[in-house]
């Protein structure tokens, strides 16, 4: 199995930044039209910034629970902020059709600094960073239980038993490449 994933590449030969790296500075427009700095939100709390493409199926199947992360836990210390590599337009139809209400910036699509600077290779991608800057969890695609790590993560940090993430019955994949 080793050889199949040198061979085609598996989750972690494809992540960009890997957990203990210090995270580069994020500094773009949001969706509305403010500015993001990663260094000041940090300030606050732990950051969970997640890249994506409109037109990317794992992406649309992945926001949704990112979602239910915010909802669980980003009125308090954490912050979860997705980062678009697509037009305003595109990206505002997205969050719209996936239900995503969590802060969404928007990576120039002309050279796509900050998704260069994480080192990208795949969308959708996460990092959950730490407050002093460090990623905690940099996950490539859809990992389960990379989401429920987060989500047990931020439950810890604010002293709360964690809620179910995922519905009775609901089919919620292991694993889907990015």
């Amino acid at each position: 199995m080793k050889w199949l994933n040198r061979l085609f590449g598996g989750p972690k030969d494809m992540a960009a930044l890997t957990a203990g790296t210090q995270a580069p500075e994020i500094s773009l427009p949001t969706l509305d039209g403010k500015k993001f700095v990663l260094r000041e939100v940090l300030q606050r709390g732990p950051v969970l910034a997640a890249f994506f493409k409109v037109s990317c199926p794992v992406c649309q199947y992945t926001f949704p629970y990112l979602e239910r992360l915010h909802k669980a836990h980003g009125n308090q210390k954490i912050t979860v902020v997705g980062i678009s590599q697509d037009d305003r337009r595109s990206t505002a139809a997205f969050l719209k059709e996936y239900g995503v209400t969590f802060p969404t910036l928007l990576d120039d699509p002309n050279g796509y600094a900050v998704s260069s600077a994480y080192g990208l290779t795949n969308v959708p991608t996460w990092f959950l960073i730490g407050q002093e800057g460090e990623i905690a969890i940099s996950s490539v695609g859809w990992v389960k239980a990379e989401v429920e790590d987060a989500h047990r993560r931020f439950a810890e940090l604010q002293k709360t038993p964690p809620q179910p993430l995922f519905q009775a019955g609901e089919d919620v994949r292991d694993f889907r490449a990015g």
